[in-house]
């Protein structure tokens, strides 16, 4: 074997990401809650945001939603990396996870603006 494959891959969490059912709110909720998954869970981030913007369709209102979610539960060590997969495209998908992502207040919450 040339090398280790990570748990969760991406494109399982590129699923759960997609379905966003009940169960898989808690499988990433669970991922978000050890740091060592940060990466595993951005990939497969990455990998949802790719294929809904090659989508034949482009469901935008389930991507901010999504962003919605994402940016309510995700602790504060991942506000920052979540807004930069965010801000990586100018792809409607991107934008419309952007939007969703913006509106969750998650890094207002985590890094909140200066009284000065």
């Amino acid at each position: 074997m040339t090398g280790t494959v990570p748990f969760p891959d991406r494109d399982t969490v590129a699923e759960k990401l997609a379905a966003l059912s009940e169960t898989d709110k808690s499988y990433l909720s669970l991922l978000m809650e050890n740091p060592v998954q940060d990466d595993n869970l951005l990939a497969g981030l990455y990998r949802h945001l790719d294929l809904a913007a090659a989508a034949r369709l482009l469901n935008s209102l389930k991507l901010e939603t999504l962003g919605k979610w994402i940016g309510e539960a995700a602790p504060d060590r991942l506000q920052i990396r979540l807004m930069e997969a965010a801000r990586s495209s100018q792809h409607p998908a991107y934008a419309a996870f952007r939007t969703g992502l913006a509106r969750s207040g998650g890094l207002e919450k985590a890094y909140p603006t200066s009284k000065i």
